[in-house]
């Protein structure tokens, strides 16, 4: 149940299988030359650009203290122009954005039944969904036991995964310390809570702790979607949630502070909320 867990999995969701090739197109880019790769490492980008991030410790000895993993992020907006990203991705990344941002609002217009709003209107698309990226992430094989990604929540509203058949995503358990693998399952989704809608909610959904482990001998590809505010969006609990005597937990303030404390204490599982609290 998202409310507990926050996240499940998704079948039957209507995107075609073709997909898949999604996986084949990340592979194509983070198996190219070094030389090539580095082009897209840039300290300022437009909203419309790709962006390569590197956070693997290849040739470090002591690679259990970082991340394990690099990702190109494509920023997926109205008049984006995919002219600017990697040729190996950029018509798959595309494609796949017609096909998932629809699925995405279905998703979040069910999830806000359960907190009484009713629909997204035209004030609330840009708090819910006002920015859109799709990250490819690599973890190429790891020489030493390391963490791909280190246990953490995501800052977004809400964030679908593809992965591809390797596994290794782990969610925190609701009791304890315990964690949890995320078994693949041939074409599906799967829907992580993110920050924003646990506030957003008052603390009726709950963001989901996670990392993932990499593998010793193979490499591991996921491609996420992250709904987010605009930059600008002030953000809290929602009016619904305050009705009777429920008291707000967060305090309301712009999405860019909430964004930039997050990126500050990343990853640090759910300290960045500690920030809005009241």
């Amino acid at each position: 149940r998202s409310n507990q867990w926050g996240c499940f999995q998704i079948i039957n969701h209507g995107i075609p299988i073709k997909v898949e090739d999604l996986k084949e197109a990340a592979h194509k880019f983070f198996e190219l030359p070094a030389e090539e790769k580095v082009k897209y490492c840039k300290d300022n980008y437009s909203a419309d650009e790709s962006v390569l991030m590197f956070s693997s410790a290849i040739g470090e000895k002591n690679v259990t203290n970082l991340e394990w993993r690099d990702s190109i992020k494509h920023g997926c907006n109205p008049q984006n122009d995919c002219n600017l990203w990697p040729p190996q991705t950029g018509y798959q990344v595309l494609e796949y954005q017609k096909w998932v941002k629809p699925l995405a609002k279905k998703l979040l217009e069910v999830l806000l039944k359960g907190l009484n709003v009713n629909e997204i209107d035209e004030c609330l698309e840009p708090l819910l969904m006002g920015t859109m990226t799709i990250n490819m992430n690599y973890y190429p094989p790891c020489p030493n036991p390391c963490m791909g990604a280190r246990r953490h929540c995501d800052g977004s509203c809400i964030t679908l995964l593809f992965q591809d058949d390797m596994g290794g995503l782990y969610f925190r358990g609701t009791k304890g310390d315990n964690w949890i693998h995320v078994n693949p399952i041939k074409g599906a989704l799967e829907l992580n809570i993110g920050g924003l809608l646990q506030i957003m909610s008052n603390n009726r959904y709950n963001s989901i702790e996670h990392c993932v482990a990499v593998d010793s001998s193979r490499s591991r590809i996921s491609v996420r979607l992250f709904l987010n505010a605009n930059l600008d969006s002030v953000i809290g609990p929602f009016q619904q949630m305050l009705k009777g005597r429920e008291k707000p937990v967060y305090k309301h303030i712009l999405h860019s502070d909430y964004w930039d404390h997050f990126y500050r204490k990343r990853p640090s599982g759910k300290a960045s909320l500690d920030f809005l609290k009241i």
